[in-house]
Parts: structure tokens; C-alpha cells; sequence
């Protein structure tokens, strides 16, 4: 299984790195059947997070016809008003990090390359498009995932529903060539999920244990009778 996670500008360290360290982890474990690489819309750079200047570098640009697995992060930043310039925002980074609030920065997104990519993406019957926490919300902004069954943070959920996505409160959520996953931690849980799905358990569970992590939730389908009384 090959694995390109997205970085654009704004991105959330933590939505990467948990699932990069989940999958090349899982390379380990696999003897090689899992690889990833860092991506991004505009090709080899460097990234600027939204949590203080951080940068990764993407080696590639983002490959919508390659086989096997997508996975969009979400977006950190200060929580306050549209036109708030803090004193730490007017500072080094660029002009993006002004106004460098979550819903900015993801409506941001859809000003780039990376809408037409993930449209791409999602059209590939090879392709597995994944997404933590506000990674959703940018699959939804754009169009993509419309009468689709998702998850991203719980304070986005509303915003999820309001795109025509059908949003559901779990921790991980599979609709089949669409897997979500809510707020930023979580992206540990769709890593491992992900390699028991492609890979196998025992490398999951290989993985969940090298890392002291034992995953939350029951990952939500949409399978068997619909709940009553509850």
C-alpha cells in the first residue's frame, strides 16, 4: 500500500505525523508492503504548519492516479475573529498566517490546486481518499463528498452536515473508499485502522503495541439494523 499525506499551508503537525508514524511503522512491521511520502498541490517544498512556524518538507506533489492511499490533514491555528492580526502572526511565515484561524485556513485550501487533485483522487477506483479531523470539512467545502458518511472534530460536525454530508459522531468512519476520522488524536486510531483494513491485524495490532496505543470507538459503517430506543 502506498500512502501520500497532504501538507498545505496552515497544515496541523499532529493530523501528519500520527498517521505517518502509524504507516512507516507499519512498513516496518510489513516487511515493506506499506510505504509513505509527505505531498503536496504545488510539489517538493517546504510546509508551514499552523502550530508556531513548525515546516515539514513534501518530497512529491500529490499523485492522484497512483493506487492506494490519500490521507488530507486538518488545520491548527489560534481561535479568534476574522481580521484579528496578533502581534506572533505579523512576525515570519508569510502573509497566510495572518487571520491564521482554523476555518481560514482550511477555506484557504480550495484557492489551490488541491480541490482539483482530490476530485481526481476521488474519481480513481484504486484510490482510498482518507481525512483527519478538518481534512473533511475541506473535502466537503469542495464538493467531494456530498450524501457521503463522514466524521472530523466535534466542533466541525454542524459545518460537515450543512455541505450535504451525511456526519457521523465516531471516532473513525468507514464509508468504503472514504475513511474519516475525528479530532486530531484520532489520527492514530486511522492509521492503525487503516493498516488492519490493507494490511492485515496482526500488523495493526504489532503497530498498536509498539506504540503503547490502544485504539477508541467503535468504527462506524454503514452495516446491519439501525439503532432504535436509543
Amino acid at each position: 500500500m502506498h500512502a501520500q499525506i497532504v501538507l498545505f499551508d496552515g497544515f496541523d503537525p499532529l493530523d501528519v505525523i500520527a498517521p505517518y508514524e502509524v504507516l512507516y511503522a507499519g512498513r516496518t512491521a510489513s516487511g515493506g508492503a506499506v510505504d509513505v511520502e509527505l505531498v503536496s498541490a504545488e510539489g517538493p517544498r517546504e510546509v508551514v504548519s499552523g502550530t508556531g512556524g513548525l515546516a515539514l518538507r513534501a518530497t512529491a506533489m500529490l499523485d492522484p492516479g497512483r493506487a492506494g492511499l490519500i490521507l488530507l490533514p486538518g488545520a491548527s491555528g489560534r481561535v479568534g475573529e476574522p481580521g484579528e492580526v496578533h502581534d506572533e502572526d505579523a512576525g515570519a511565515g508569510g502573509e497566510w498566517q495572518r487571520d491564521a484561524f482554523v476555518p481560514v485556513l482550511l477555506g484557504r485550501t480550495l484557492n489551490t490546486g488541491l480541490p482539483a487533485l482530490m476530485a481526481a483522487a476521488m474519481s480513481h477506483p484504486q484510490v482510498t481518499v482518507s481525512a483527519v479531523c478538518g481534512g473533511s470539512l475541506v473535502l466537503a467545502m469542495a464538493g467531494l463528498i456530498e450524501g457521503r458518511h463522514a466524521t472530523t472534530h466535534h466542533l466541525g460536525l454542524d459545518m460537515l452536515d450543512a455541505t450535504g454530508v451525511h456526519a457521523v459522531s465516531a471516532r473513525v468512519v468507514d464509508d468504503g473508499d472514504l475513511v474519516t476520522a475525528a479530532g486530531v488524536t484520532s489520527g492514530l486510531d486511522l492509521g492503525l485502522y487503516l493498516l488492519e483494513r490493507e494490511v492485515g491485524p496482526r500488523i495493526a495490532h504489532a503497530v498498536e503495541e509498539l506504540f503503547a496505543h490502544e485504539r477508541r470507538g467503535t468504527v462506524w459503517r454503514a452495516r446491519g439494523p439501525v439503532p432504535a430506543g436509543l
